[in-house]
């Protein structure tokens, strides 16, 4: 079995000027994909490992699938030069009558333990309980109608347990009748410089499994995000580290800029600095006016918004560092 094969990394030279130091390997096992229609009694699942690197440790986790019938659909591997760090992801499918739930996660403990493992995540999305998340906003909410209809359409795993704003929104807008139709609950939560109302923000937060800010314009306390102790997800209106602070699409207009983006990374106590999981760009020019070039930027944020949050629950992202991620 090839266990890795060289890659060349594509990567942005501003957000990741670091990474030039180090090479990427990884492995890939291609077959027929997820969305490819199966036989009934197979369902799909991932599973994501995170260890010190060793020999051997594709092999026992491929052996585990295959001895209970499962087959390997895709397989990627990420281990940097001079790290002695592994990190690896599986797509598969399985019979859950000779794979029970219960006895998959003990098998892949067992493995776990044996390579002293710092994470081993299993997930089946047709049986486990969908992510149940909530949503930050302030004034705009581009990003939430976004978010809102692609869960309708089913295109978003989660559960979206209520919405909370620091902005009042009037009963009878678009918004509004949406989340009351769907059963949403919508808290208004004003704040002021003294008071970020982060307490009751908590008590209304708890039970969910990471948080959305789809532009909140408020900064969170190290103070909350340790007692809220899960991932909160942000979408920053620019590329990332530039641009910081208020108005940055109006900073990029008025500096003339030809790329604009977007930027979706963990949220930490440092002001837009947390870790990255994806950003996208789009060219302008002088022709766009000040209106084109908004209109250009809300759409890059909420796709790359989308793109990351759908990564995070495909247990597609994971830690590596205190300030990069892996992203398979």
């Amino acid at each position: 079995m090839i266990r890795r094969v060289s890659t060349t990394s594509c990567l942005s030279p501003t957000a990741f000027r670091s990474f030039t130091k180090w090479s990427f390997k990884s492995s890939q096992f291609h077959g027929e994909s997820l969305d490819s229609s199966v036989s009934p009694l197979l369902i799909p699942g991932f599973h994501v490992f995170h260890c010190p690197d060793v020999v051997g440790i594709v092999a026992k986790l491929s052996d585990c699938i295959a001895a209970k019938g499962g087959n390997i659909l895709g397989y990627d591997v990420f281990v940097p030069e001079n790290k002695n760090v592994f990190y690896s992801r599986s797509e598969f499918i399985f019979d859950p009558v000779k794979w029970p739930r219960r006895q998959m996660d003990e098998d892949f403990q067992t493995i776990a333990q044996k390579f002293s493992a710092l994470s081993s995540v299993v997930r089946v999305p047709s049986l486990d309980p969908k992510y149940k998340i909530a949503l930050l906003l302030s004034k705009q909410d581009h990003c939430l109608v976004e978010m809102l209809h692609k869960w309708q359409d089913g295109k978003l795993p989660v559960d979206i347990t209520c919405v909370i704003s620091n902005h009042e929104r009037a009963p009878n807008t678009h918004v509004m009748r949406f989340l009351q139709r769907h059963g949403i609950s919508y808290h208004y939560l004003p704040t002021t410089d003294q008071n970020k109302i982060e307490e009751e923000i908590l008590e209304l937060v708890k039970g969910t499994d990471f948080l959305v800010l789809a532009r909140y314009m408020q900064l969170l306390s190290g103070n909350f995000l340790k007692g809220y102790g899960k991932d909160v997800i942000n979408i920053h209106h620019g590329l990332l580290p530039s641009f910081k602070g208020r108005n940055p699409v109006k900073q990029a207009f008025d500096a003339g800029v030809k790329l604009i983006g977007a930027t979706t990374h963990f949220v930490t106590e440092e002001l837009d600095s947390g870790p990255i999981i994806e950003q996208m760009v789009e060219r302008v020019s002088h022709r766009d006016n000040l209106r084109s070039f908004v209109q250009k930027s809300e759409d890059l944020e909420k796709k790359c918004l989308m793109k990351a949050i759908k990564s995070y629950c495909e247990l597609r992202v994971l830690p590596y560092g205190t300030q990069r991620t892996v992203v398979f």
